[in-house]
Formats: structure tokens, sequence, C-alpha cells
């Protein structure tokens, strides 16, 4: 064989090397679609999806969207959402998902039992915090318990970090400690203790492949077959008006004078 002939055998399985190589990679597309995990996308089935970010925007809508509403802790802005209707029922599930919420992150200022500074941990620091079980919030309004939650107040921080459905269950336990609905006091269990001892994903949190439902909290749990009732909260949650009256939905109501915002009925399509 000459050497020209030989160089260029060398070259052709060279080439054919790379091909071989590259075609065993099953990522090499060209570089136009490289290795990511897309959105709503989980690696495997034993990693579950990413939580969303705190502020993230919920895949229901938001009662108090932050164009809206602002989120600077003032009396003004949290007496706003003082007319926002609570839409969770007050269930067995509402009830123990807000206790979880409450006495991990409300526990300590207000106490276990909702008593304020006769009880609360943080007092010995020379903090003081109203209670919850009786007095003056008994008298407000379930949507102002949830802003002053979302916004802070004072010297109580914002909790905007809890979901706004979950927020709902807090509201539900608060009315419970002040004897509306029977609940149990104290930690659901012990330091260290995860598993069902905690609250689980955020309902704001990719638990559905796609954002197209009707009821707020469905997404909290999976679609159910046709014809079949669902057990939570959801079930008693009032239907979208889109898909049960011919008529508009009624807008959303908005505080502080601003235009009111007509939710939008999702396109039909499912899952993507």
């Amino acid at each position: 064989m000459s050497a020209d002939l030989f160089r260029r055998a060398r070259r052709v399985s060279s080439l054919a090397l790379v091909v071989t190589v590259l075609g065993a990679c099953s990522w090499f597309t060209d570089f136009k679609e490289q290795p990511k995990i897309d959105p709503w996308q989980t690696a495997n089935d034993t990693i579950p999806f990413r939580g969303n970010p705190q502020n993230s925007v919920p895949v229901q809508g938001s009662f108090a969207p932050g164009f809206v509403v602002s989120r600077t802790p003032s009396i003004a802005t949290v007496d706003s959402m003082s007319g926002i209707a609570n839409p969770i029922a007050a269930d067995a599930r509402s009830l123990n998902n807000g206790r979880k919420y409450y006495q991990i992150n409300c526990e300590v200022c207000h106490g276990s039992a909702g008593k304020g500074f006769a009880e609360a941990p943080i007092t010995k620091y020379g903090i003081y915090a109203p209670p919850l079980a009786s007095g003056n919030a008994a008298t407000i309004t379930d949507g102002y318990i949830w802003g002053i939650i979302r916004n802070g107040r004072g010297t109580m921080p914002s909790y905007n970090r809890i979901g706004e459905l979950d927020r709902w269950d807090v509201v539900n336990y608060v009315r419970g400690l002040q004897g509306k609905h029977v609940v149990a006091i104290g930690p659901v269990g012990l330091p260290g203790e995860t598993g069902d001892k905690v609250p689980g994903p955020s309902q704001i949190g990719p638990t559905r492949p796609s954002p197209y439902f009707t009821r707020a909290g469905s997404q909290a749990g999976p679609s159910l077959p046709s014809g079949a009732v669902r057990t939570d909260s959801a079930s008693t949650a009032p239907a979208d008006p889109a898909h049960t009256h011919p008529a508009a939905p009624a807008p959303t109501p908005v505080p502080n004078g601003a235009a009111p915002i007509t939710p939008t009925t999702p396109s039909a399509g499912g899952a993507r």
C-alpha cells in the first residue's frame, strides 16, 4: 500500500471512530438540545420536583398579587386585604395542615394554644405577641389574618414563605384555637421528626403536570376519574363560574380602589 493510500485509510478510520463514539452518546444532538432539567421535570422517578422559589406566582393565581397589593407591612395595606374571602373549608385536612404550619412558624411568638405572651417562648426575651385565641384576634376577618401573615406588621415579620392556600389553612387553625373548630394543640411530632409530621410540598409547587383546573386547592392531589368525589377541601370550594354559568366570571375583589382584575379561563388542551 502506498503512503498516500495509507494516510487516507487512517483518516477514514479516525473519522469512523469519532462518529461511532459520538453516536453512542444519547445526549449528543449537535448542541441544539443540551442535557438539562426542563421546567416541571424531574431527573428520574426517585427525585421529586423542585419546589417553587419564594414569591413565585402560584399556578392557581393569586388572591392579592404583588403588583396590586404592596408587600409593605403597613396597617393600611393589611387592612386592604380584610375583604378577601376564605376559599378553603375548615375540614380535617385543612386544620391538620394549618396546625403543622402554625406550630412551626407561629407558636414561638403566639404560644402553642394561641394565648400570646402568657405562654409564648419568646416572651422571656422581652418580645410580646398578642393572643390569637381571644381578644381582638377573634373579631378580625379571615382575610386580615391571611394578609398579616403575607405582609407582617409591626414587630411581626412576613411569613409569605407559607404558600397562599396553606396560609388559609393556618387561618382555619387559628379559628380553631378560638373555639370555632375542634383542633389539637401542640406540635404534631417531636423535634427532628419529618415525614407526615411536617407540612408536605407547598400547594403552589409542581404537584400537577399542568395548571389546568377550576377549583382552588385541586392541585394538591392527583386528578380524579370522571364521577369521583374529592374528599379534601377542594370538593367544597366553589366551582369556577366560567364552567358553571354562561355569564363571565365575577371580577376578583381588588383592594385600595385598583381596577378590578377579571380572572381568565385556562385554554383547553390538558397537560402538556
